[in-house]
């Protein structure tokens, strides 16, 4: 196996900012991402609100969360094929488009008699972003040097976490001051901005392959997809703690419960939770790349101390007395939280061939969605019965609980790896797996 040193000697901002200035493709993926996920925080503020302002209840809450997440599940075995056999910057331009529309009709929701819609629209932007995420993670190995691939994640993972925090912040202020409507028409100008950048990306998404002399069905597709995970522990490994950490995931919908509940912040004091949110998912993807050490050898370990930590956040959360320290508490368990998303990411880009890495992070993204959007509901249904305060206690501890068995589970993964290093899959489980295109 071929031995990988850290992408650069330099710290991870001025990496990252190398990273940037170099590579104009990645600098505009990665700026369709930004504007994207902005409009996108500024969205989910809004509709948390209004959902509560229309219907007082916390398992509402949760069903605006459960209906993204359910409708990823449901649409991710056909979204991974249609990564892996389409044109990838074509169908992520395409999801983009169809979301500027859908979302506009979130205007049109005025009332409790008018909530099935939101529901609706939901669904229907969650199935094209079904397609969007997994397309836009198989792809950046094929936009980036693979020196620059551990660099690149840390900036992805927490670009997720900068706009949480800006997105989140802002949203709240927005919805709050201008009124909910201006919130989704931004979202809606997000994606067609979005749209603009993507088109001018040159590289190419996907390595290229002949064409297969038989085009297999969606379930013969799924099959080999579970074959080939089955066969290296290390992606089974990967797929497992973000499926665990989705059990736990549901705590989202405690936010607007304590913020204007508990603590009678409104929408501004959850922006600020939604904010210490994403400033926690911005630091932990940069701890974690700086602790995998040479050829990723510490990948496991680091990523079972991260879940650890994201379950001690969250069960601190419960014990909050006051806004200031729910925040601090919700930062701490998100840079737990950032750190094992973007390690387990980056582990699968590493491990898995681009043939058929859009169909495993498809088949990712369907299990964490799965478990998040049961948990949330479970959240919401625990929170109407024992409250914000005891619910956080018990989802923290679930995470604690899963991280100690994840690592227990990956003994002997965790070793190899510290001891070979974290590298492609060999070539006797590709042979094995018999993976078509």
């Amino acid at each position: 196996m071929e031995i990988r040193e850290p992408t650069e000697s330099q710290g991870a901002v001025r990496a990252s900012a190398s990273l940037l200035r170099r590579n104009a493709d990645f600098r505009r993926l990665y700026f369709a991402s930004v504007i994207s996920l902005g409009g996108d925080w500024f969205l989910l503020i809004a509709l948390l609100g209004q959902v509560l302002d229309l219907t007082e209840q916390g398992l509402m809450v949760a069903f605006v969360i459960a209906a993204q997440d359910l409708t990823y599940f449901l649409a991710s075995p056909v979204a991974g094929v249609l990564v892996d056999r389409l044109d990838r910057r074509r169908l992520m331009i395409v999801c983009d488009l169809a979301r500027a529309v859908l979302v506009l009709g979130f205007l049109l929701v005025g009332n409790e008699d008018q909530i099935w819609l939101l529901f609706v629209l939901l669904a229907a932007t969650a199935s094209f972003g079904a397609a969007f995420e997994p397309a836009a993670s198989a792809a950046l190995p094929n936009v980036v040097d693979e020196r620059d691939l551990s660099t690149a994640n840390a900036l992805s993972g927490s670009l997720w976490g900068t706009m949480l925090a800006v997105g989140g912040a802002l949203g709240g202020v927005v919805a709050g001051v201008f009124g909910r409507d201006v919130a989704i028409v931004v979202d809606s100008v997000s994606f067609v901005l979005s749209a603009v950048l993507i088109v001018r990306v040159r590289r190419s998404f996907s390595e290229r392959r002949p064409a297969p002399e038989h085009r297999a069905s969606v379930r013969e597709d799924t099959v080999e997809t579970l074959r080939y995970a089955r066969r290296d522990h290390r992606v089974l490994a990967l797929l497992a703690v973000k499926f665990g950490w989705g059990i736990a995931g549901g705590v989202l919908v405690l936010l607007p419960l304590l913020a204007i509940d508990r603590f009678d912040s409104g929408e501004i004091g959850l922006g600020m939770l939604m904010m210490a949110r994403g400033v926690g998912a911005l630091i932990g993807p940069f701890v974690g790349r700086a602790v995998v050490g040479p050829q990723d050898r510490k990948l496991f370990r680091a990523i079972g101390g991260a879940l650890a930590v994201f379950g001690i956040g969250y069960a601190m959360l419960g014990l909050a007395p006051a806004l200031v320290f729910a925040m601090a508490a919700v930062l701490v368990a998100h840079v737990g939280g950032g750190a094992q998303w973007t390690l387990s990411s980056y582990g699968l880009q590493r491990i898995v061939p681009d043939r058929i890495r859009g169909r495993i992070f498809a088949f990712d993204f369907m299990l964490v969605t799965l478990t998040f959007g049961l948990s949330s509901i479970l959240t919401g249904w625990l929170a109407d019965l024992f409250g914000p305060t005891t619910t956080a206690l018990v989802m923290g501890s679930l995470a604690l609980g899963w991280a100690v068995v994840w690592t227990w589970l990956t003994t002997d993964v965790r070793r190899a790896t510290m001891l070979e290093g974290c590298g492609p899959a060999p070539e006797a489980i590709l042979a094995g797996s018999d993976v078509t295109a």
